[in-house]
């Protein structure tokens, strides 16, 4: 799915009134492609990622999704084009009691009728396609497990392991790798970014993990208090443009640092000689 926006500016819910979550900005993303947003806490990610799922309606400017403006839609066709957008965000809303299977299944509901999505509810279909998708993120243990039962990162990874079965050609990943250790998070971006190239899937993901990002995703966008700083290839986002845009927030870098850092295996330390004398 093709993005563009072209001057839009964004009002969060939950900001005062007349505040602007995302100032006007021009951004466009070709289908199929992946990139990665990037900057400090407050910079306006996720109000970027629900104003491109069409969560919420812009302030001014435009958001075009293939060409269409999503809000001059009729009601029935903005539902139909949002059952194409997959929003995966921080924390998954997963009913607590439901077993993985169905959550996973889940994924499948805007391409579902009424009554298939209520008898998936109590009878699950298609349970091989959810065993492998949660394989893909070493979760196919899980399958018949209650959500409750699961850590916070199996149930990010549960979560993003819908996008799998979702019938959807934009993806909109929101900060994936928060509750996951370094390993875990290293292969959940590369299922992510692998399984998106194979399905021709538009991918946006919203990142904390700087060097994560610039080690997997081949585009950064980085924002700053709604602006939009830099659109470059990963290969151009240098340690200066980095310190400028994280400026007083330098401590997030520094913390993305420290945790690449301990995911690197211990080095063998040196034998120690005993000399008798």
């Amino acid at each position: 799915m093709k993005i563009e926006l072209r001057g839009l500016a964004v009002c969060h819910p939950a900001a005062r009134a007349g505040a602007l979550a995302l100032q006007p900005l021009n951004l466009q993303v070709a289908a199929g492609e992946q990139l990665a947003v990037i900057g400090p806490s407050g910079a306006g990610k996720t109000t970027l990622l629900q104003a491109m799922a069409c969560a919420l309606p812009p302030r001014s400017g435009m958001l075009r999704l293939d060409g269409q403006d999503p809000w001059a839609l009729p009601r029935r066709d903005l539902q139909r084009l949002r059952g194409r957008l997959f929003l995966a965000p921080q924390v998954p809303p997963l009913p607590p009691r439901q077993r993985v299977v169905t959550s996973v299944l889940a994924g499948r509901l805007p391409a579902m009728s009424l009554l298939a999505s209520l008898r998936s509810l109590f009878y699950p279909q298609d349970i091989p396609a959810a065993y492998d998708a949660l394989r893909r993120f070493d979760l196919d243990d899980k399958l018949f497990e209650r959500v409750d039962r699961l850590s916070g990162g199996e149930r990010q990874r549960v979560g993003l392991a819908r996008a799998l079965l979702a019938p959807a050609s934009l993806w909109l990943v929101d900060e994936p790798l928060s509750a996951l250790d370094p390993t875990r998070a290293q292969q959940a971006l590369a299922t992510l970014l692998q399984q998106a190239r194979e399905r021709g899937v538009t991918l946006v993901a919203t990142l904390h993990q700087v060097d994560a990002a610039l080690a997997h995703f081949p585009r950064i966008v980085g924002l700053r208090e709604g602006v939009l700083v830099f659109d470059l290839p990963a290969a151009e986002v240098d340690r200066d443009r980095l310190a400028r845009l994280y400026g007083q927030h330098e401590f997030e870098l520094q913390a993305d640092a420290t945790a690449l850092t301990e995911a690197q295996p211990p080095q063998p330390t040196a034998p120690v000689v005993m000399h008798c004398r």
